[in-house]
């Protein structure tokens, strides 16, 4: 976590050095403060895989542009900001518009805008312009979107951004993971919205976010750990919230989560490394009791897992 303050600059020195760092270097936006005495701004960010970032800013009342001269500057990307205050933003010019607290601005940083912001705290994503227009088609027809808070997929992805702001991941593959996540969340957030309004029909949208959880399941389904109440810690929802959703299905999350580890282990006793024990490929597949491994793939398939390694030493040899 990366962390910028005024709070040890000089107060008399604080609106040239935020107008000479922070706008060139960090935030790539002018702020000119409302008052200069007391001005004071706060950032905390990280950096993610994909040119993904997470991050929080405090700002005293100011008013900020994304100016033409700094646009060179290579920033085209999509910044998704929620602020804790009413305020105003204009892009390209226009007039301003209202955006109550609460509410979702995503813009186009690759675009002139200008802001005008009380004491505020403001949670902030950037996304890459092309990745995140490979999964929401048409969203460049727009340089920014107003999304009310009331919009279904609101609460997900706010609430996963701040569990990773306190729990930053650790290490490539968590990062990666949660890039990805972000990138599915943002995306099934601004889908229906771009293409017709915050409206969106309710059956969809459960079904897209039950692919979202299954998606989750099978990135971690080999951490024996791995509960329904992690999910839906991790996915901001509640546990029955998530339940409900399998039972839409016909199964249940504890279903899901075996028929995954058992199709795992047949994938792994067919094809791995023979010198793996059908016990670590158990365990590799999730399970820590072997017995109940070995009753549920029985049971699962016909047949037992040393059937199923039998014959992959038969084909490996033949």
């Amino acid at each position: 976590m990366q962390r910028f303050s005024t709070e040890n600059i000089p107060e008399r020195d604080r609106p040239a050095f935020v107008h000479e760092f922070v706008a060139r270097h960090v935030a790539g936006r002018q702020f000119t403060p409302a008052d200069p005495r007391g001005f004071h701004v706060e950032i905390a960010a990280f950096g993610l895989p994909d040119r993904v970032t997470v991050g929080t800013a405090r700002y005293s009342p100011l008013r900020g542009a994304r100016t033409r001269d700094l646009l060179g500057d290579g920033r085209d990307g999509y910044l998704l900001t929620l602020h804790t205050e009413e305020h105003e933003v204009s892009i390209e010019g226009g007039r301003p518009v209202k955006v109550p607290a609460g509410d979702l601005m995503l813009v186009n940083e690759g675009t002139p805008s200008d802001f005008w912001l009380p004491q505020t705290v403001v949670r902030v994503l950037s996304f890459e312009r092309s990745r995140l227009a490979r999964m929401v088609p048409r969203i460049d027809m727009r340089a920014s979107y107003h999304i009310p808070k009331t919009t279904p997929g609101m609460s997900l992805i706010s609430g996963y951004a701040d569990l990773l702001r306190t729990n930053q991941p650790q290490g490539d593959k968590a990062s990666q993971i949660a890039v990805n996540h972000l990138y599915d969340l943002a995306a099934l957030l601004l889908d229906g919205f771009v293409q017709g309004g915050a409206e969106r029909n309710e059956p969809s949208f459960r079904s897209a976010r039950l692919q979202l959880v299954k998606k989750h399941i099978l990135s971690r389904m080999q951490d024996p750990e791995l509960s329904i109440s992690l999910v839906a810690g991790l996915q901001g929802v509640t546990p029955r919230y998530i339940q409900r959703l399998f039972e839409a299905e016909g199964v249940t999350f504890s279903e899901f989560l075996r028929d995954s580890r058992l199709k795992l282990a047949f994938q792994l006793l067919s094809d791995s490394d023979l010198d793996k024990t059908i016990s670590e490929i158990a365990y590799d597949s999730g399970f820590h009791d072997l017995s109940n491994f070995n009753r549920a793939f029985r049971k699962r398939f016909g047949i037992t897992p040393s059937d199923v390694r039998a014959e992959g030493m038969r084909k490996h040899f033949s």
